[in-house]
């Protein structure tokens, strides 16, 4: 018998089919609702969905830096309370989620390893040593450490030379032609990568930014609104992300099924995209809501954009509002006094590292309808007993 080398992707059930259907329901009415809403909310909203997307995948890693303390050093801000290291992880991540998002409709487009270790690049360039490699095939064994202990293996990668044959495939693979639903064909390239783990480090990243790649070439939603990395880095299932991989055994073995990442991976897509299309309809709310209350109040429309960061992301600094409606320094800083004189604001530090948060005229309201939770449904019903 020839032992494949990568793994088969398994025929879905009858019910992955149902779930995949209202998954791609969901997704085309997000598509919709985002094109009819050219608001800046929707401008606000991928920001977010990026900046979430980096912090969570980071998260994984052990790299731990709040969703809008990455907003807030995507905009440049020099004063967030991060240490240098998280600071540094989380640039190079979102440098490298920016190309990633630049590649959704690249003409004439192609995978390739030179594409691959370009990216790894860009994620691990800053921590490139002659033992530690970036951008390169590692030279050496990698192993993965049981979450328990750092003594104990749960996972060792193929050897260093099968690599080069192993990449040869899976580029192959990726640029191949094929009748799979480009989402369990994305989840398959997840698995593909993140299996042959063919760098020293950053392989669980570059597995997962290759999934959202291959959604977004998809070319139904944006980037920032096809990534699981959010949902997956939500501590429960984190937990059952690595437990999932720990079923495919403590070596590379590709010759066996592997339905039960399908299904892990649906389930992941229908409860983001229910989490997404929730993120997208809170805010335009709020920002109807905040228009018709800072008419009446006889403000400037323009406010309404710090006004919708505080309430839907608990807090605003100068630099994200003044990016936001293309004001100068002086500008900006004058509204956001105005909006503390008027009590809808509050700050908060001194200096550069002020930021802002709902003062004691913020309309309570408004402030219910943001933060508001969502309650996410389980897609297999057998999941719920």
């Amino acid at each position: 018998m020839i032992v494949p080398m990568l793994y088969p992707t398994p025929e879905p059930t009858a019910v992955d089919y149902e779930v995949l259907g209202r998954v791609d329901e969901m997704r085309e009415a997000l598509r919709h609702q985002v094109q009819a809403n050219p608001a800046k909310w929707v401008l606000g909203l991928r920001k977010f969905l990026t900046a979430d997307a980096v912090a969570a995948s980071n998260s994984i890693e052990g790299f731990r830096v709040s969703t809008v303390d990455v907003q807030d050093l995507m905009a440049g801000e020099k004063d967030v309370d991060v240490s240098d290291e998280n600071r540094e992880e989380t640039l190079a991540y979102q440098r490298m989620m920016t190309y990633v998002q630049t590649l959704h409709d690249a003409p004439d487009f192609e995978y390739s390893k030179g594409l691959l270790n370009a990216l790894h690049w860009m994620l691990q360039g800053h921590r490139h040593t002659r033992n530690k490699v970036a951008g390169q095939w590692r030279r050496g064994p990698v192993y993965v450490t049981d979450a328990g202990s750092q003594r104990i293996v749960a996972y060792t990668a193929p050897e260093a030379t099968e690599l080069p044959a192993l990449m040869d495939d899976l580029v192959d693979w990726l640029n191949a032609d094929y009748t799979d639903h480009p989402l369990i064909r994305a989840a398959m390239a997840h698995l593909h990568l993140v299996s042959i783990h063919p760098w020293p480090d950053g392989n669980g990243r570059m597995s997962r930014s290759l999934q959202t790649l291959m959604i977004a070439r998809e070319g139904v939603l944006a980037p920032e609104f096809s990534s699981i990395e959010a949902w997956l880095g939500r501590s429960l299932n984190t937990w059952s992300y690595y437990q999932e991989l720990k079923r495919r055994g403590p070596t590379y073995r590709p010759d066996q099924d592997v339905s039960s990442w399908i299904r892990f991976n649906l389930t992941a897509y229908h409860q983001q995209a229910q989490a997404v299309q929730a993120e997208a309809t809170r805010s335009a709310e709020v920002w109807e809501l905040l228009l018709s209350f800072v008419a009446a109040k006889g403000l400037d429309e323009r406010m309404v954009s710090a006004l919708h960061d505080v309430a839907v992301h608990e807090r605003v600094r100068r630099v994200r509002y003044e990016q936001a409606e293309g004001l100068s320094l002086q500008q900006a800083q004058r509204d956001l006094r105005d909006l503390v004189a008027a009590g809808l604001l509050e700050s908060v530090g001194r200096t550069r590292a002020r930021y802002y948060i709902e003062g004691p005229n913020f309309p309570e309201r408004i402030l219910e309808v943001a933060r508001k939770p969502v309650t996410l449904t389980e897609p297999y019903p057998d999941a719920l007993g």
